[in-house]
């Protein structure tokens, strides 16, 4: 009982730990991760909640994994709905206290940094957990499992749509580029660094203390 207690609360953490490192990277101005570019694009564009864009967008990505699944498709899989609605609203809580910032470029590179690294700690404690998948990466999974490709290479292609989606959903209703840039590089490449440096150095003991190693 104790080990499932700890199992909640490692994925409840992570997922708090995401959605504060997610916001905090779309408040440095320097480009966003793939997975959130398109909400943000379109949230930025028509001045919309970036949170509940993030919900709306999360939801179609659970439609498209029943789509791919078919007859495989589980209730379980719903899940991923109540989920993303609590991690939104993580979403919305940080960005209320979070100022957007400006000016020079360093202290936003460092805080970015820092944003990547949160988002790659709470990304590592939420997916070891087994629990309700990120519908971030269900959308992955479920694409990977219909293509059989290699999860990797899918993620991959993945953010490469989602970046050209951006790309395009910016220069047609604003003339201008939206969302990407260096952040959004950096969060490709740091994200999963980050996520394996984690998992070497604190994965076996939380897999202990929440049981996971019997899971």
């Amino acid at each position: 009982m104790r080990q499932q207690g700890m199992r909640i609360s490692y994925y409840l953490v992570g997922l708090l730990i995401l959605a504060l490192g997610i916001t905090l990277n779309t408040k440095t101005g320097l480009g966003v991760s793939p997975i959130i570019s398109v909400p943000f694009a379109i949230a930025s564009i028509w001045n919309l909640n970036f949170g509940n864009m993030t919900l709306i967008v999360y939801c179609v990505f659970v439609l498209i994994q029943f789509l791919l699944k078919r007859r495989n498709a589980k209730l379980y899989d719903l899940l991923q709905i109540p989920l993303s609605i609590i991690f939104t609203r993580f979403m919305n809580l940080f960005a209320d206290h979070i100022p957007n910032m400006s000016g020079a470029f360093t202290p936003r590179l460092i805080v970015l940094l820092f944003a990547i690294i949160l988002t790659g700690i709470g990304a590592a404690m939420s997916v070891n957990m087994r629990l309700v998948p990120n519908p971030g990466d269900g959308i992955v999974q479920a694409i990977s499992d219909y293509s059989n490709k290699e999860m990797g290479f899918t993620k991959n292609c993945f953010d490469v749509v989602n970046i050209l989606i951006t790309i395009t959903v910016g220069f047609l209703f604003r003339k201008e580029l939206i969302g990407i840039g260096v952040g959004t590089v950096i969060a490709v490449i740091g994200v999963g660094r980050v996520i394996a440096v984690f998992n070497r150095m604190c994965k076996q003991k939380m897999d202990a203390q929440s049981g996971m190693n019997a899971a």
